[in-house]
């Protein structure tokens, strides 16, 4: 079962790490952890300038998956396009349910985020907390599309944009 799990990854792969994002499997390699012989995938973030060690056994167990289907995106996009739902509970209610969203690693969740905090410049003002989570939902979203649609960042940027602009008042 486990050799199936392993061929799903392969080094030069886009990923989706649940907690950081979209990064690029550079390797897989064996470590002796403990005393134990593990084989990992090691994971680079480049716009975090980070590198992730995960056991491969342990990969889609914690989330980790393959980018996004084009339509999986087309899906997101249009998300974004549709009425922003807010909830009347307490914000840190919401600030909490839009933190595990942003985390499942899940595009049409990390969409709804997007949607939901999006401010218009008519709009009232952002709080702090609220332009931190917006912003860390739009990135994750823009590198996944970029990865998907085989364009840069600024690109990509530019296509949610566009469809955060078209969406429903």
């Amino acid at each position: 079962m486990t050799k199936t799990k392993k061929s799903e990854f392969r080094p030069n792969d886009f990923v989706v790490y649940p907690a950081h994002g979209v990064g690029r499997i550079m390797l897989i390699e064996e470590q002796e952890i403990a005393g134990l012989r593990l084989e990992l995938f090691v994971i680079s973030f480049e716009k975090d300038k980070m590198t992730l060690r995960v056991p491969t056994h342990k990969a889609t167990e914690i989330g980790m998956r393959s980018l996004s289907s084009p339509d999986v995106v087309t899906k997101a996009l249009d998300t974004l396009k549709g009425k922003a739902r807010v909830k009347r509970a307490m914000w840190s209610r919401r600030a909490q349910e839009y933190e595990q969203k942003i985390n499942s690693g899940d595009l049409l969740s990390i969409a709804e985020v997007v949607r939901d905090l999006h401010r218009s410049d008519d709009q009232r003002e952002q709080s702090y907390s609220e332009r931190q989570l917006y912003e860390a939902a739009l990135e994750r979203l823009t590198r996944e599309v970029a990865a998907v649609s085989g364009v840069d960042e600024m690109n990509a940027q530019k296509t949610v944009g566009t469809a955060l602009m078209t969406r429903a008042a």
